[in-house]
This record gives structure tokens, sequence and C-alpha cells, in this order.
């Protein structure tokens, strides 16, 4: 096959469509190992960033980026015609969730018709979007075959199909886009060993599977995973609670077994790219097979709680300190889904704002990643980041720290506020204990 050999020599040129959280760290790792890349994105801030070296992303330094811009291994576009130039076209789009929690597949299906409109014999195209099983066969594949002006593309033969889902943790140093495993499957021998060769010049190991199918099912299992022990000990520390146990303290003495168990945490809320939507991909699918995913759809009751239960302790909390939450000023430290990133996406804190509002609470918030909450899926709030003085904190009548940033100084934020509600345990990992200080 010729794309092999020009994957091999790094001449084939790859084309990454949505250079978002997952697409952009691609981008760089082909460009940074002698690839001439095409980034493809529909939002034209983000090719200006790029054209300058600077970064959209908090974890992605923007030296990386100034250096596979001025290499000119990175090209930057929202030029989709230029499809036709490259070898090897990766998907990177959200897959959303409707208000309905069904999936919402409109990025990638858009994203296959403007591939078809411009594709040439020989390409190799992966979509790394989550997905449910079966999406790459039966939504991507008819759109790419029947692309063809006379007569249809041949997958295997006049183009190559494969799915290879993103295992992206932002901002995790330990595990970089080159250093987690990928896994890969094909919708043909020949389409699999394409995109084993593509991923194995950019990635320390690739997985190959049997199926672009079992490729899908792999990544949702993942999530299913930690969606599902997540809503355990959520659960577990309502239940605890009721019984004056600290969670927090159960989970440290049960993490001393050297086999059997892993540790999962409770917090406010589940946010993220991943785990809140993905698991629902398969639910919606196993109605097409009659199956119930009963322990996906309790998992999701569980962790859509949570917020309501942070609200609940607040009302209780403030009740024990003779204040109501009607006209409470509340301020919410963190609204990143997680620490130490700039991320906001399905983020508890958004729940818990709508939610403190509605009661009759004053709110604000304060995150050193995000200075102004911007529009989302589903909320649309005029909010900016309110700066953490001393002054300020001594405002409010309840501070709730829902995304535990390692920058805040938390002995600082103690000393300075009348009542706290801590979701992440984040004032006694910092050996701070004080009547104040209420867990939640």
């Amino acid at each position: 096959m010729e794309l092999l050999k020009k994957i091999e020599n790094k001449t084939a040129k790859i084309g990454i469509i949505g250079l978002g959280y997952v697409g952009l760290p691609l981008g760089i790792e082909f460009a940074l190992k002698g690839y001439k890349v095409i980034g493809f994105d529909v939002d034209n801030s983000k090719v200006i960033n790029l054209l300058k070296g600077k970064s959209y992303i908090k974890h992605i330094p923007s030296n990386s980026i100034k250096k596979v811009i001025s290499s000119k291994n990175l090209q930057p576009t929202a030029d989709f015609s230029l499809i036709k130039q490259v070898d090897v076209v990766i998907i990177c789009v959200p897959t959303p969730l409707n208000k309905n929690r069904e999936p919402d597949l409109s990025f990638v299906e858009d994203t296959a018709k403007v591939i078809a409109k411009h594709m040439k014999k020989g390409q190799l195209i992966t979509l790394e979007s989550t997905t449910y099983p079966g999406t790459t066969d039966e939504v991507l594949l008819p759109i790419f075959e029947n692309a063809k002006r006379n007569g249809k593309y041949i997958v295997g033969k006049d183009f190559y199909l494969a799915f290879s889902p993103e295992r992206e943790d932002p901002n995790n140093p330990e595990f970089t886009t080159a250093k987690i495993p990928k896994v890969v499957g094909g919708y043909t021998k020949n389409c699999l060993k394409l995109a084993q060769a593509l991923y194995d010049k950019v990635i320390v190991k690739t997985v190959p599977v049997s199926s672009t199918r079992a490729a899908e099912a792999t990544k949702l299992l993942e999530n299913i995973f930690r969606s599902v022990n997540i809503a355990l000990v959520n659960e577990l520390k309502m239940v605890f609670d009721k019984m004056n146990i600290d969670i927090w303290e159960v989970i440290d003495a049960a993490s001393t077994k050297p086999f059997g168990y892993k540790a999962f945490y409770p917090g406010p809320g589940l946010g993220g790219h991943c785990i809140p939507i993905d698991p629902f991909y398969l639910t919606w699918k196993a109605r097409e097979y009659d199956i119930s995913t009963r322990f996906i759809e309790l998992a999701g009751e569980v962790n859509t709680f949570m917020p309501y239960y942070v609200v609940d302790n607040a009302v209780l909390v403030l009740n024990k300190n003779n204040k109501t939450l009607k006209d409470a000023k509340v301020l919410i430290l963190g609204a990143a889904y997680k620490k130490d990133v700039d991320d906001l996406r399905e983020s508890p804190t958004l729940k818990l704002i709508e939610l403190f509002i509605k009661l009759g609470a004053k709110v604000d918030y304060n995150d050193p990643f995000i200075d102004v909450l911007p529009k989302t899926r589903m909320y649309k709030y005029n909010m900016k980041s309110i700066p953490l003085t001393k002054e300020n904190l001594k405002k409010y009548d309840l501070v709730v720290i829902s995304t535990d940033h390692s920058s805040y100084n938390y002995r600082f934020i103690s000393n300075n506020s009348s009542l706290i509600l801590d979701t992440r345990n984040a004032m006694n990992k910092n050996g701070i204990y004080n009547k104040k200080i209420h867990k939640t």
C-alpha cells in the first residue's frame, strides 16, 4: 500500500479536524515527530491564536505551539477544502447529549459530509470522538462510500476507515498524549494495519482490536467503570454522613489493601467531556437490543443528584448558624470540572450556581483559570471570577469548595471565611480543621 510507505517515511500529510482538548495535542505530537499536519477548525479564533503561537488551553504550553508553527509542521486553517491535500484525516469533534440524553452526532455527521465533499482516493480516515458501538460502520461508512461521483468507493481498497478512541487526561503530566496506549480498530484488516502503523509513530503503544465496534465499546467501558464507581462512593458518602462516618477516612483506610480495591472519590457531581456523557451512549444504543442498562442508569441518577445534595447541606449548615439560604451570599470556589484545568465542560459548579440562585441565594464564583463563565450547552451566566481577597471572603455567608485547585491558599480561605462547605476534602487534605468547615 502506497499510504503505508508514506506513513513509514513520514511523508504522509496528516489532517486533524477539531483543534480542542483532543485534536490539538494530537496534532502537536504528529508535528513534533516530523509529519506535516493541517489542523482544521470552524472556530477561526483558534486558528488565529495558533498562527500567533498562542495557546488557548491551559495545560498546552505556547512554546510547543510556537515550535511546530515556526517549523511549518502545523498549519492551522478554517479552509476545509484543504482536506483533499492530506493523506490521513483524524476526526476529533464533540459528541454531546441532547436535552433528552440522547446522542447528538451532528458534529460527527457534519464533519463526515465535509470530508466526503473533498476526500480523495487512498485516504485513511479515523474517528476519535467517543460514541456508541456501530457509529463508524453505520454512520460514517455510508457517507464515505457514496462520496465518489460515479459509483462507490470501496472501503479497505479505495479508502480506509478506523476508530481509535481518545484517552486524554488534561493536565496530567504523567500521561500525555504520546504516553497513553492507543486502542485501534479497523473496518478491514488493511484499515487496521494502516491505522496501527500511523499511531505507532507517535504513541508509546497501540492496542489492536478486532473491529471498530470493539474499539468504540472499549472507550465506553473505561468511562462507565469510572461513572459506576464514582456513583458508589457518592452514595456511600450520603449513607456514611448519616452515620457520622467520614467517607474520606474510610477510603484512605481501604486504599491500604494492596489488591482487589481501587480508590474513587466523592464530589459535588460529575464533570468533563467523558464520564457524565459517554455511558448514556451505550444506554441509548442498548435499547435497540431491548436491554436495560440498569447499572449505568442508576449511576447516572446518583451522580446527577450530587449537586442537589450539596445544596441541601448548604441549607443545613446555614440553618445551624441561624442563617437562611434565601438572600445569603454564596461564593463557589472552582468553576472547572476538575482541579488545575481551565475546562468547564459539564462542570457541576454550573448546576450548583443554578440551584443556589433558584433558592434565592446571591452567588459569585472564583476560578484562577476561568475569568468569565462562557456560554455552554445548557447555561448562559453573566458572571466574572471574584478576586480572593480578605475583604471579599469576609462578605460571604458561605464559601463552597467545588473544585480543589492546587493554587488555592486554603489556610487563607479558612482564616477569612465565615462558613465553608467543602465538597472535595480540600481543607483536611491541607491539614486544616476547625468548626467553620463542614464536609459534604
